[in-house]
């Protein structure tokens, strides 16, 4: 079994976000208030966003994305794009000096437009590198943005609410494709939260195993009629300010991945948080890996040699011609997320240099 189309062994791809500069997490949040117009907003972003692009290249990333400098998250460019949410209804937590606050469905959902194919299309206007894109799961969606408070009146259930998620994710899945990006990625990292039963006491998490269908079931719907193309699955523990938000292996969620209508899953292996690779026992024989080889919470910076040594370790369960790399996370999925730009360009080319190795040691 090779790896997913177009994807090559030892392939190196972005998670996603890149850390944005400050100027830049100031203006999302001035457009997010109205300071300034989106239109206003868009014009500079169109001028920064290509240093992001530029950043990965130069880094020798093979798979780029457009640094999701645009987003104010990974999860709440769904709602920035469609009816039915009102911001800032539910409490994300606090992070030292940060409180995060995302939106709510309060009544029934209608897409507006475009979610991320506009910056897609900017991404393959400004590249001639392969392009990955994220979209949020309709689980994490779920998950993240409906609230028995808030949601009840539109959506009874959770699971009703993800339904009507699973129709507009899967049409821009399909825009995708049509625009022709070279991989998809669903970002699903609550699927991996479940493993702590830290958080599943948190959310009040009684029935795991239907948890766990409910993404299986998410995944696979976004991906029927999906053709031509690599879709991958990231899952991880959560991040903010270099803190895990969950911890735990993958044991209770390994037999899911091999149930999903995915080619790829990336995953967190770097940070001792992810609970160590001989969980990789279970890994789906029809499946590539997307091993996380840079740990992006730690401001220490891998050397190419230390990648290598993560990927050579994975491959006792995972064999190279299903195996890519990639950190472990998205630098900042949140534009608050105050993390390093030069710090990640480090990392990332530490990522492909430690990638060359790898062919030059395995083929």
């Amino acid at each position: 079994m090779s790896t997913s189309p177009g994807i090559k062994p030892f392939d190196t791809l972005v998670v996603g976000s890149l850390p944005r500069p400050r100027w830049v997490r100031d203006l999302i949040e001035d457009r997010k208030t109205g300071v300034i117009s989106h239109e206003d907003a868009d014009r500079l972003l169109d001028d920064a966003v290509p240093s992001a692009i530029d950043m990965q290249e130069r880094a020798g990333v093979d798979f780029i994305s457009d640094g999701e400098w645009r987003r104010e998250s990974y999860v709440k460019v769904f709602a920035d794009a469609v009816d039915g949410f009102k911001a800032d209804l539910i409490d994300g937590g606090t992070y030292r000096t940060s409180t995060l606050y995302y939106p709510a469905v309060v009544s029934k959902l209608k897409a507006r437009g475009p979610i991320v194919t506009d910056e897609a299309s900017f991404l393959k206007e400004h590249t001639n590198s392969k392009t990955i894109v994220a979209l949020p799961s309709p689980y994490t969606i779920g998950r993240r943005m409906w609230s028995a408070e808030h949601s009840g009146d539109a959506y009874p259930t959770r699971e009703e609410f993800m339904d009507d998620c699973v129709t507009i994710v899967r049409d821009e899945a399909k825009a995708l494709v049509a625009l022709g990006v070279s991989a998809i990625q669903l970002d699903d990292p609550w699927l991996a939260l479940l493993v702590d039963p830290d958080y599943r006491k948190r959310e009040g998490i009684t029935d795991v195993d239907h948890e766990i269908e409910q993404s299986i079931r998410c995944v696979n719907e976004v991906a029927e009629g999906l053709e031509g193309i690599s879709l991958s699955v990231h899952l991880c523990h959560a991040h903010f300010d270099r803190r895990h938000g969950s911890k735990g292996p993958y044991d209770l969620i390994i037999a899911a991945l091999g149930q999903m209508k995915a080619d790829r899953f990336a995953m967190e292996f770097a940070t001792p948080d992810a609970g160590g690779i001989d969980v990789l026992r279970k890994f789906p024989h029809d499946k590539t890996l997307g091993l996380g080889v840079i740990d992006h919470t730690d401001v220490n910076v891998e050397s190419p040699e230390l990648v290598a040594e993560r990927a050579e370790r994975a491959m006792e369960f995972v064999p190279k011609e299903r195996l890519t790399l990639n950190p472990d996370c998205g630098f900042a999925p949140s534009s608050l997320n105050p993390m390093d730009f030069d710090e990640a360009y480090l990392k990332l080319s530490a990522l492909s240099q430690g990638a060359a190795l790898l062919r030059d040691r395995h083929g």
